[in-house]
């Protein structure tokens, strides 16, 4: 197991030199952010981050993410380009040691919530879903926590009426379309492609989910076997779904080597969909974080993970879920989880 911790570039107000005093951190999750989707990321800024990753002691292995476009997701005309350039991309990152790219294929959000700042009885706050106050909005006039600044009005009733027409089924044999064509720069680049699931994981607005359940994994694996097709087991967005067996899953893709990627945090149940984000630990919400540990290491696990979203905490106020104190203390949780779990299965 390699600990990570994500970065968003030099913008981000969580210096580099702050994340590697995090005990047993091996490297950052980090991409280039100002490149528009679908386009090649310049040599020169892939090389200045791994300068700066260089510098402070830290690897660079994992990259989260290069976004798809949206043409590929539907199908049209144009993906051929978008694939080839995507194709091109992971190529370039191959050549400065990149091992893994965690991505998504949601169309249009790929996380939803509703509140980004619910505030704890200690005073703590995180992000947080309610069903039944996302399904009142007017998908005609949308206006959604951390995705007013993303979209135009315009630009958001386009893609939702281009998906007015997308079932399940052509969505997913546009990821099939697109695996395929990029699986042989996978394989000369020697990198791992580790899918995000849904977030949450369900439709909604009309739009198709299709990576939700263990299900949904199987018969992606099936269509596309290369090895190189991985995932990113999200135990957020998985667990959000009461209907996914999280330590179940986390044993059978661990063992069957699919695992390149672990994003591990905590969620507590509000509701038949509801949910908060909340600390790390198995006794701050409703997934048995130390189980579902277990069952990476029991079967082998040996990719990268990262805490994931935290809460902000003493005062930060930071990128919701992205603040520096809780997922530092997530970050020794799961360190001590993993040294637990490998002791106990050595002795």
């Amino acid at each position: 197991m390699k600990m990570t911790f994500r970065w968003y570039g030099e913008s981000d107000s969580i210096p580099l030199s702050y994340i590697r005093q995090i005990p047993n951190m091996s490297g950052v999750v980090t991409a280039v952010y100002r490149v528009p989707v679908g386009e090649v990321w310049p040599r020169e800024d892939i090389a200045r981050l791994k300068e700066l990753c260089d510098q402070n002691g830290l690897e660079m292995e994992v990259i989260e993410s290069v976004p798809v476009h949206e043409d590929i997701k539907l199908g049209r005309p144009t993906r051929d380009r978008y694939i080839a350039n995507y194709a091109e991309n992971l190529r370039r990152l191959g050549e400065v040691g990149v091992k893994c790219v965690c991505y998504n294929f949601m169309p249009v959000f790929d996380w939803l919530r509703t509140n980004l700042k619910l505030e704890a009885p200690d005073g703590s706050n995180s992000l947080c879903y309610c069903h039944e106050e996302l399904m009142k909005l007017d998908p005609k006039h949308l206006s959604l926590p951390g995705w007013d600044e993303s979209y135009t009005q315009d630009e958001l009733q386009g893609l939702l009426a281009a998906y007015a027409n997308v079932s399940h089924e052509q969505l997913f044999d546009n990821l099939v379309y697109f695996l395929k064509g990029i699986m042989p720069a996978c394989q000369e680049a020697k990198i791992d492609m580790a899918i995000h699931p849904d977030d949450p994981p369900w439709d909604m607005f009309g739009l198709p989910r299709i990576i939700s359940s263990e299900a949904d994994y199987d018969r992606m694996f099936a269509a596309v076997p290369d090895p190189h097709n991985g995932m990113t087991f999200c135990t957020g967005s998985l667990g959000a779904g009461r209907f996914n067996d999280l330590t179940a899953m986390a044993a059978k893709y661990a063992k069957a080597g699919r695992i390149s990627f672990a994003h591990i945090r905590q969620i507590r149940y509000e509701g038949e969909k509801d949910f908060a984000e909340s600390g790390h630990l198995t006794s701050s919400g409703s997934l048995d974080i130390y189980g579902i540990v277990q069952a990476l290491v029991k079967n082998g696990f040996v990719g990268y993970v990262r805490p994931d979203h935290g809460r902000n905490i003493w005062g930060e106020d930071g990128k919701p879920g992205y603040g520096l104190y809780d997922r530092a203390l997530g970050a020794a949780y799961l360190n001590g989880l993993f040294e637990a779990a490998e002791k106990e299965l050595h002795t």
